[in-house]
């Protein structure tokens, strides 16, 4: 402190931006060192890809388009046997992109989800709705509804903190923290598998996450099982921000909306670019 005290204001520039400087080399490097984990074990799209309409219309065009036909490999399928592919957007369901893949053992239908990133530490949004919707579906005890419900502010605060609208889970009393997280733990496995995959006919099988930082668009395909493993190991804990830590996935308020009433619904986020690195 001494000697740059000392310097000519000139010298003391030169020493500021050289420090400004090597600061944004380290950011430069740890984005390049992201997107090489990105580039690990994935395969490249030829053309690149914007939506899943356009997802779609390759499965559709599968005969011709050689990233189809990856895909279906990466589905387990063998291109020799199959038959025909016909591909649809089912409207509100956990699949974005509904495959029926005909081989001569019939008719195969796959469900996909979709996640499309085009930053390597982005987060991306698998499920929201209201609390009452999640608390009837996962059987939730009144008290970890209860609790839910001040926490995205359906209900005003019991007390002051650090939001006048809302409560964060680390702002309740030890006994229902413990009572979210009791829940959340010894119902993971169910609550991860329905976040990811949902249930009924229009479940997701798979999941697809395409990178699009660049022209040549970087993609992974994982069965929905093998997605709930990877994104639900880890433990079941409160954030310093007052959230909640389910694995690798991060139950908040989801905000936003202009302030509108749908801001009070719970959200559950993820940075899909991590799937490229599941084993």
């Amino acid at each position: 402190m001494l000697l740059l005290a000392a310097m000519s204001y000139k010298s003391k520039f030169l020493v500021v931006f050289v420090f400004l400087l090597a600061i944004a080399a380290g950011s430069v490097s740890a984005q390049s060192t992201a997107e090489a984990k990105v580039a690990k074990g994935s395969e490249t799209a030829k053309n690149g890809f914007k939506n899943e309409d356009e997802i779609r219309d390759k499965f559709n065009n599968w005969r011709a388009d050689k990233d189809a036909q990856a895909w279906l490999a990466a589905m387990n399928y063998k291109i020799v046997e199959i038959e025909n592919v016909t591909a649809g957007k089912p409207h509100g369901e956990k699949a974005d992109v509904e495959v029926v893949v005909k081989t001569k053992t019939g008719d195969h239908k796959e469900g996909i989800s979709i996640k499309l990133v085009s930053s390597a530490n982005g987060f991306n949004q698998i499920d929201k709705t209201w609390v009452a919707t999640y608390a009837k579906k996962w059987k939730m005890p009144q008290a970890v509804h209860d609790a839910l419900k001040l926490f995205v502010g359906e209900v005003p605060p019991t007390k002051a903190g650090r939001d006048p609208n809302r409560m964060y889970l680390n702002e309740l009393v030890p006994d229902v923290q413990k009572a979210v997280l009791d829940f959340f733990t010894a119902n993971k496995d169910e609550i991860v598998g329905d976040l990811f995959a949902g249930d009924g006919i229009h479940a997701a099988g798979w999941v697809m996450v395409a990178y699009k930082a660049t022209a040549d668009t970087r993609w992974v395909i994982r069965s929905s099982a093998d997605t709930v493993r990877f994104f639900g190991d880890g433990k079941v804990e409160l954030t310093r921000a007052g959230n909640l830590k389910i694995g690798r996935i991060t139950m908040q308020r989801k905000g936003g909306d202009g302030g509108r009433e749908t801001a009070k619904q719970l959200q559950f986020k993820i940075n899909p670019v991590q799937l490229f690195d599941a084993k």
